[in-house]
């Protein structure tokens, strides 16, 4: 579970922001809450906001501690860690990120301060019997341990560098079972939604539809559960070498033929309703490519209970399908505890029975430096439950939309 997350100095973000998963006083749906150690957790949560706001810096944000951790590891010397600052700040300006989560039923805290491309400051706690306890703390200096830890990590000493991070290192070249755990949450348990992946995820669906019978049929079931008319998805993966005229001509001869000589996956789909087939990635439509391509990891994320976070959800595809993939995801029974966390537009879905007020959050830009601002409904005063939500964010009520003051059709007829 990710139970908050903090940054200052991303993108647009220059002040530090806080998102937080934790349930608040509201007692509606109180059945989509988990307790975990007294802590009410959320299930899930969405952002919205007007054009260039910040949503998808957020987003990009988490995205960017889940890849630091990963790969920091493979950083050569030398090499700057790749992070973009605020305008106004630069990266001679201390960048923050934290987190908070749970994995294998333990709470951790994880953050790290970046200074000119470099990590200044790190941490790595855990909460054994609901007491914080330390695992390492690191500074410009070096690092330290708590007691529990002493002389485990020592083969890091050699290995860590100020362009890469102690948790991926110590992963690495430790066997601490926390430390283990917390860097895999980071690795498999945190899964990221956005433009830059969607080949990759339709790639996994391809390949579980072809190799996964159950998940063949929960996909199928779903698509007709539509009224889709969906009958069959029928994938073939089959060999093939590559041909010289489909590789770029910048590549030296030498790997042309390394390439050459190797076979690749030839991956056809075809969907399949009554007395016909279409075949999926030429002839559908981009809505029913992006729903195919979502639906098994989506079922990964439930089966498994990962965290999903992900940069507008309901892009291409229709507001009543999001939602059944929303009610899907809230409502159907699994043994772990799945998240999504997602940005929005489209604002029917506030209306829908899906959310409380401290689900419901906004992006708006500061009008002094145009900084990123993010806050939740919860802290707005005089909400009602019963308020129609989508009805009060286009009206203005919560902030967070684009205020139109140009006279449009002025401006038209004097050109």
């Amino acid at each position: 579970m990710l139970l908050e997350f903090s940054c200052s100095n991303h993108k647009s973000i220059r002040g530090k922001v806080l998102f937080s998963a934790l349930a608040g006083k509201d007692t509606t749906n109180e059945d989509r809450i988990l307790d975990f150690d007294g802590i009410r957790v959320l299930k899930s949560a969405v952002i919205y906001g007007a054009n260039g706001s910040g949503k998808s810096n957020f987003i990009d944000a988490i995205s960017f501690v889940k890849n630091l951790v990963t790969n920091s590891i493979n950083h050569q010397p030398g090499q700057g860690i790749r992070q973009t600052s605020h305008k106004l700040e630069g990266i001679d300006s201390s960048s923050s990120y934290s987190l908070q989560f749970v994995t294998n039923n333990i709470r951790y805290v994880y953050g790290f301060k970046l200074k000119n491309l470099l990590v200044e400051e790190e941490y790595l706690y855990f909460f054994p019997n609901r007491k914080q306890a330390k695992i390492f703390e690191r500074d410009t200096k070096g690092f330290t341990v708590g007691s529990k830890f002493r002389g485990k990590l020592s083969a890091c000493k050699d290995v860590l560098k100020p362009n890469k991070l102690l948790l991926s290192c110590a992963a690495n070249f430790s066997s601490v079972v926390d430390i283990e755990n917390a860097f895999r949450f980071f690795q498999d348990e945190l899964v990221i939604y956005n433009t830059g992946n969607q080949e990759n995820w339709m790639n996994y669906s391809l390949y579980q539809m072809n190799s996964n019978p159950k998940m063949k049929d929960a996909v199928t079931s779903f698509m007709q559960g539509l009224g889709m008319g969906v009958k069959d998805i029928v994938v073939t993966i089959d060999q093939k070498k590559i041909e010289s005229s489909e590789l770029p001509p910048f590549l030296s001869d030498e790997f042309k033929n390394m390439i050459l000589q190797q076979n690749v996956d030839a991956i056809s789909a075809s969907v399949v309703y009554d007395g016909f087939s279409t075949d999926l990635m030429q002839e559908e439509s981009i809505g029913v490519r992006k729903l195919f391509g979502l639906l098994c990891p989506l079922l990964d994320i439930m089966v498994n209970g990962k965290v999903l976070v992900c940069d507008e959800l309901e892009s291409s595809l229709h507001e009543s399908l999001v939602y059944e993939l929303l009610k899907l995801f809230i409502n159907v029974p699994v043994k772990g505890f799945p998240q999504i966390f997602f940005t929005a537009h489209e604002t029917g879905l506030l209306d829908l029975d899906l959310f409380r007020r401290d689900q419901i959050w906004f992006t708006e830009l500061k009008k002094e430096d145009r900084s990123t601002d993010l806050y939740s409904m919860a802290e707005i005063k005089n909400v009602r439950k019963d308020e129609k939500y989508g009805k009060g964010y286009i009206s203005g009520r919560y902030g967070a939309i684009p205020m139109l003051n140009v006279d449009f059709a002025k401006v038209v007829s004097q050109m």
